[in-house]
């Protein structure tokens, strides 16, 4: 089995904090919920939780895309009473997430994070984790 190598997308997340005032924290998780980056102002267990919930309403909003046959999703976004979460695709299998201030602009938000994946979204892809075939073998 071949472990995929580290990527440090931490600079990456801390410059779009820095930029963007009204964000409070960004990761970059797989789909499946793994956290592959966190800007340094959050703390890693935190930053943990924020991708599992993060890849769980993902998931939803791509289980509801599915079944209704309307194609994948591009983007979630769910307003807290004081806060906004927003959850992107973001390369083969990853997500970024960030969670802002409730007053925050949310098409400029929105349109910054896109701009990030446009820019970097190669190096924000997961690769699938392995799975167990019916002998308990892992396959790629």
């Amino acid at each position: 089995m071949t472990i995929p190598t580290p990527r440090n997308l931490d600079w990456l997340l801390d410059d779009l904090v820095a930029r963007m005032p009204d964000v409070r924290f960004a990761i970059v998780l797989s789909t499946d919920g793994m956290l592959l980056g966190r800007c340094t102002s959050m703390e890693q267990a935190d930053a943990e939780r924020f991708g599992a919930m993060a890849s769980t309403l993902h998931g939803v909003a791509r289980s509801a895309g599915a079944h209704f046959d309307v194609g994948g999703v591009c983007q979630t976004v769910v307003e807290l009473d004081e806060a906004v979460l927003f959850i992107t695709a973001a390369g083969e299998n990853a997500c970024l997430a960030l969670l802002t201030v409730e007053t925050a602009n949310m098409g400029m938000v929105a349109y910054e994070m896109n701009q990030t994946v446009q820019r970097v979204g190669a190096h924000l892809s997961a690769d699938p984790r392995p799975t167990l075939d019916e002998a308990g073998s892992r396959q790629p």
